[in-house]
Parts: structure tokens; C-alpha cells; sequence
């Protein structure tokens, strides 16, 4: 028969493996993930070096990440010439080409649109959080602000009044999800961050912010995991 003392232990243990479990896991993912994916780059990018110009050669050994910061460097080349007059000429003379190809015009023209919308600077992103009813009255979801709704959709809907633009992502995945057109008024702006809404979602709700006034009295408790 186990004693208490035995069970306090086993518990204690418990705990603390879970919590290293926690700590351990979304870091050794992450390390591992950017180290994958540095590897990738490197095996696409080495083989274009001429060899007496790879750093490997000048080394004497295989450098995990060269390849990597060869493509950085790259990258920021070619985005310097095609901000000039020169590279914006060639770029429409390339897509010129391009548009002129039906298969390969629409693989193109498809991820181009990805890309500026991952990666394009100085672009409006989600800056509010909020909640609204769906999929139907009395159930509420969270959703991301984007803009206000404009054009053809606001001339189309005159007797609903002002409407926002909502991105309704789901969960555990928030990449995806719907896009709403929803009546202001109809909409609860919340005080919690993007970040801490995306959070939520995609941990199905285990994750709550704690509330910056509330941060003393938490202390011990588990509300932010």
C-alpha cells in the first residue's frame, strides 16, 4: 500500500514532467523546424556555388547555414535592382511573358498573390480582436478586425448601415477560415491583443490572456498556461 509521502512524490514528479514537457517541446520543435528548414535552403542553393567559390571549400568542412545566408544575400540584391527602373522594366517584361503562357500563367499569377500577402512590408494587417454570432444568434466567435467594408459589397447592402470586414479563422488551425461582412453594431470589440486572440483559438481555448490588472493576483494559479 502506497504511503502518502509516496503519492505526494509520484504527484510532485508528475508535475514537473508535465511542466518540462511544456517548456521543452514547443522550443525543441521550433529549433527543430528553422534547423529543417535551413537545411532545405542550403541543399537547394549549395549545388549553384561554383566550388571554388563555396566558404565549405575555404573551411574544409560542410557549414550548416551558408547556403542559407547566400540566399539572404541574394535575396537582398535582386530586391534592390527590382525597386530600380531597370529591374521594374524587366519584371513587367518577364510577367509580359509569362501572362502570354495559360498553364503557367495561372501557377505564377497564384503565387505571386501568396507571397505579397505573406511577405509583403508596410501592408495593413489584423490589429483588433473581437467576438460575433456565428454561426447563429446566442453562440459567439472570435474573429480578427480587417477593414471596413467598401465598394460594390457597402452599395449593394444600403439598408444594413456600416459594415466591417471580419476574418473568421478556425481552429487549431488559424490560417484559414471565412471572410464575413458583418454590421458594426453587431460586432464586441475586445481589449485582448491579436496575438493573445490567436493564441485562443489555437489552443481551442485552453490558453487565456490574463488580464494586465489581474497579473498580481494570479500569481500561482494557472489561468495562462
Amino acid at each position: 500500500m502506497n504511503s502518502p509521502r509516496s503519492g505526494w512524490l509520484l504527484g510532485a514528479l508528475r508535475a514537473n514532467f508535465l511542466t518540462g514537457l511544456v517548456v521543452l517541446v514547443p522550443v525543441g520543435l521550433t529549433a527543430y523546424i528553422f534547423w529543417t528548414a535551413i537545411g532545405i535552403i542550403d541543399s537547394w542553393v549549395l549545388p549553384w556555388i561554383p566550388e571554388r567559390y563555396n566558404p565549405s571549400a575555404y573551411i574544409g568542412a560542410d557549414v550548416h547555414g551558408i547556403g542559407s545566408v547566400i540566399f539572404l544575400v541574394f535575396c537582398v540584391v535582386v530586391g534592390y535592382f527590382a525597386k530600380g527602373l531597370i529591374g521594374r522594366w524587366i519584371l513587367r517584361w518577364g510577367e509580359l511573358i509569362v501572362g502570354r503562357m495559360p498553364l503557367v500563367r495561372s501557377v505564377y499569377q497564384a503565387l505571386k498573390q501568396i507571397a505579397e500577402t505573406v511577405f509583403q512590408q508596410g501592408e495593413t494587417t489584423f490589429d483588433r480582436a473581437c467576438l460575433i454570432e456565428y454561426p447563429r444568434k446566442g453562440l459567439w466567435a472570435m474573429a480578427f478586425y480587417s477593414t471596413t467594408t467598401k465598394g460594390e459589397i457597402l452599395e449593394k447592402t444600403p439598408d444594413v448601415g456600416k459594415m466591417i470586414s471580419v476574418f473568421l479563422p478556425t481552429t487549431p488551425n488559424p490560417t484559414s477560415g471565412f471572410l464575413l461582412f458583418v454590421p458594426e453594431s453587431d460586432v464586441i470589440f475586445l481589449d485582448m491583443s491579436v496575438e493573445d486572440a490567436a493564441k485562443l483559438v489555437i489552443s481551442a481555448g485552453l490558453v487565456y490572456p490574463v488580464p494586465k490588472s489581474n497579473v498580481p493576483a494570479l500569481q500561482g494559479g494557472n489561468e495562462d498556461r
